[in-house]
């Protein structure tokens, strides 16, 4: 007899370093878990470890920047108990300052922004009808303060976490519970790819602990560690001109 479904979690971006973890974090029987990347033989590693652990996976394997597809996916599943939006792309400066090249750009606005605003737009009116529903949205610590080596990812998470925060309080009347996750340096290729020191690195899995912890407990932010977080926070508040040193200062420039 097949185990019966207690949850449904999707989870996008469950190949990269936070979303694998999540997806063992998550895994257990009477779950299922629908997991979302591009990259087909490491979606299924994932997979085989979440089945490991009892739980059910369904598998998504697209271009997020394909949103009529993206919607598609998510407006046909019946359940979806726990959306968590953690795909997300970078770009940079480069180590002798130039330009980030538009294309990649593009591309980052697409997945780390828009995705995510056509994803909610597609679980919505299923929530919505429910009464209840959970929306996590990947962000960042850069989302306080941009850096100057990594401008168009600081914007793409600023606005991921503006929009999450808008979506909490436009939600919240209709059961739909929405958290915005701030993490900072989480170990991952995307990560070491990042210029600039990354102090108090975390694990994958430290961070997945985190997440859902905070989740469970419907926390609007779920920022850490709390260092960085605090320090960020006082770039956010402190006056432009001298955050913009501090952070310079701190080797995030050319």
């Amino acid at each position: 007899m097949a185990e019966e479904i207690q949850s449904t979690i999707v989870i996008t971006g469950a190949t990269s370093a936070i979303g694998a973890a999540l997806a063992v974090a998550y895994a257990r029987p009477g779950v299922q878990l629908v997991l979302h990347g591009r990259n087909a033989l490491r979606l299924e590693e994932v997979a085989e470890g979440a089945r490991a652990l009892g739980a059910q996976v369904e598998l998504l394997s697209f271009d997020l920047r394909d949103f009529a597809t993206l919607r598609d996916a998510l407006s046909r599943l019946p359940v979806i108990d726990l959306l968590i939006l953690n795909a997300g792309i970078n770009t940079s400066t480069g180590p002798d300052g130039q330009a980030e090249p538009w294309d990649e750009v593009e591309a980052l606005l697409d997945v780390n922004l828009k995705s995510a605003m056509v994803a909610v737009h597609a679980v919505y009116p299923a929530m919505r009808a429910r009464g209840r529903g959970q929306i996590a949205l990947i962000s960042s610590l850069a989302a306080y303060f941009g850096l100057p080596v990594t401008p168009a990812y600081s914007a793409s998470k600023a606005g991921l976490k503006a929009y999450g925060e808008a979506l909490r309080g436009w939600l919240m009347p209709y059961g739909i519970k929405v958290s915005v996750v701030m993490p900072g340096y989480v170990k991952s290729a995307m990560c070491d790819d990042m210029p600039g020191p990354k102090p108090f690195l975390w694990t994958p899995q430290r961070a997945a602990a985190a997440i859902r912890s905070g989740l469970q407990a419907n926390r609007a932010r779920i920022s850490f560690p709390f260092p960085l977080n605090l320090g960020t926070w006082f770039l956010a508040v402190l006056p432009a001109g001298l955050s913009t040193r501090i952070v310079r200062w701190m080797g995030y420039g050319h």
